[in-house]
């Protein structure tokens, strides 16, 4: 069986990690921005990993003094729900309110500022994270959606946060899986809201243009609606992924969750577990200068590599997925593993 890690130092890394690592939650904090995750929608990522962590008994550590790594569990999103003034164009209190955080938790403990911060942690799915956080958590590793290398994301220091939109609490792999190659009659599917200016730019060129090329808009609201964005993933070869507002979309993670391949055109995107996962196997990057070409860079990929494509997809499905119960190797343990693997990079890198 081919190995899940790519390379033989990330293989050990994370073995390591689940011998030794040792991580310490910061009780501070109220809720709703500390401690309350939301599970469901468009921000579950964050949500997710923090009930998985704050429930973890493998990792967590009372005793501040044993811990490798140190987590501040806020929710961006519940920040921005609480604090933003709607309209206001304005996020100086949310990045305000964090940065009185992280002055508490200096001033209480000595843990911040032996390293300032570097061996502290958070993270955020949502798109205002890298500037709430920016300055007075510049220092410490940043799981984000938003890995925008043009706003501040460090490639070695930072990790790229899968954005998960997560339907089912009870059952968050609901739906999972898709047709087989030979019954994806579609060649690509691209269905969502106007949001930036790159996909206004892929329906210019795309959208009832071509019948190959299933490029809408937004599909109307309603159950049936929702089954039938679904079930075009499930019947696509391809799955377009590109850019909103900001770098991310959870169009990625979904193409994965329904094994279509992902084409991801989004400029100065970092690929979640890049370090660890060979994206050239299992999707399709592409310059945002290449959708006017999207259909003949498609057509011309040959049916053998297509089909490598697609088992690549289901090779890797397993890292992309949450579970009740974290698993070995799953979402979960994949971002704890790239916030241990550049850890363990940065100590390397300074000696």
């Amino acid at each position: 069986m081919k190995r899940i890690l790519t390379s033989w130092l990330a293989m050990k890394s994370y073995e390591l990690m689940e011998r030794t690592l040792k991580v310490y939650i910061y009780k501070d904090g109220n809720k709703p921005i500390f401690h309350q995750p939301i599970l469901k929608g468009l921000y579950a990522a964050e949500g997710w990993f923090m009930k998985l962590m704050e429930e973890n008994k493998q990792f967590v550590v009372k005793d501040p003094a044993k811990a490798h790594l140190f987590y501040m569990p806020f929710s961006a999103r519940m920040l921005e729900f609480s604090l933003y003034v709607r309209n206001s164009h304005n996020r100086t209190n949310l990045r305000r309110f964090l940065k009185d955080y992280t002055d508490n938790i200096s001033a209480k403990y000595r843990y911040f500022n032996r390293t300032g911060g570097a061996d502290h942690f958070l993270v955020a799915c949502h798109d205002w994270a890298p500037y709430e956080t920016r300055h007075h958590m510049e220092y410490c590793i940043k799981a984000l959606c938003n890995s925008d290398v043009t706003q501040g994301f460090k490639i070695g220091r930072d990790v790229a946060l899968p954005e998960t939109y997560v339907r089912s609490v009870k059952n968050p792999q609901r739906d999972l899986g898709g047709k087989p190659p030979q019954e994806r009659h579609i060649l690509a599917f691209y269905a969502g809201n106007m949001h930036g200016y790159l996909r206004q730019i892929l329906l210019k060129h795309w959208k009832d243009k071509d019948p190959d090329m299933k490029i809408f808009g937004p599909m109307p609201h309603g159950v049936a609606s929702k089954m039938s964005y679904i079930q075009h993933m499930k019947s696509s070869k391809y799955c377009i992924c590109p850019k909103g507002y900001e770098v991310n979309s959870p169009r990625v993670v979904e193409a994965i969750f329904y094994e279509c391949v992902p084409v991801i055109i989004s400029d100065n995107f970092v690929p979640p577990f890049f370090e660890v996962l060979d994206w050239d196997a299992f999707s399709l990057i592409l310059a945002e200068k290449d959708i006017p070409n999207l259909k003949n860079i498609l057509v011309s990929v040959p049916e053998e590599k297509y089909v490598k494509l697609q088992l690549g997809i289901r090779r890797v499905q397993k890292h992309f997925l949450w579970h009740t119960k974290p698993l070995k190797y799953d979402l979960f343990h994949m971002t704890l593993h790239s916030i241990w693997y550049n850890r363990v990079f940065q100590i390397n890198v300074r000696r």
